[in-house]
């Protein structure tokens, strides 16, 4: 694959599993295409769930994988201690701030409100203009179908510009996101507009 001009993604996603099979195989799915252009994982720094699937998919391929977990996580052993890079931070905030630092580009995967909250907040700071990365959804098996219908009817009732509606990007497989990443112009709007 041609390389990308991005070279680390950062990754939002569950530390459960979910109950539905089609997950487990996009987080491989994910992995095997993170590993096949040579991109670096960011993530939590779980073991467990969707988040350790991923990790430990990509780094059986060889991949890199920087993690960044809480103290606080690591003493309630949860913390993957096998990978390329992992980070030790005091807080969450730490945390949310060096991800971002270390990611040219986000995903939200499948996952709960620690994913969406983090996915987000970094949507906000694109629409702040405090940074221009490629932010996109990566909707498996459905699962953001009624979240990107609350997008649209939030750009309905006037809560967010078209504009910054179409800085988040939205696929069903990761080969097409990146693509979409790759190809990305941050739109030169106002953070109220």
């Amino acid at each position: 694959m041609a390389p990308y001009p991005f070279q680390k993604v950062a990754v939002y996603c569950g530390s459960n599993s979910g109950n539905d099979d089609a997950f487990h195989v996009a987080a491989d799915l994910l992995a095997k295409t993170l590993a096949e252009s040579d991109l670096t994982l960011v993530y939590g720094g779980g073991k467990v769930g969707l988040m350790g699937l991923i990790a430990n998919s990509l780094l059986l391929r060889g991949g890199k994988v920087i993690g960044v977990i809480t103290e606080a996580l690591i003493d309630k052993e949860v913390a993957h201690m096998e990978l390329t890079e992992l980070h030790r931070v005091g807080s969450m905030h730490e945390r949310k701030a060096l991800m971002a630092e270390q990611a040219d580009a986000f995903i939200l995967f499948p996952g709960g409100p620690g994913s969406w909250e983090e996915f987000f907040e970094i949507i906000t700071w694109a629409k702040l203009g405090y940074h221009q990365k490629p932010c996109g959804i990566l909707n498996v098996n459905g699962y953001y179908d009624d979240l990107l219908r609350f997008l649209d009817h939030s750009v309905e009732k006037r809560f967010l510009s078209e504009a910054h509606r179409r800085m988040i990007l939205v696929a069903e497989s990761p080969q097409n996101l990146l693509n979409q990443f790759a190809e990305y112009q941050a739109p030169q709007v106002s953070a109220w507009m």
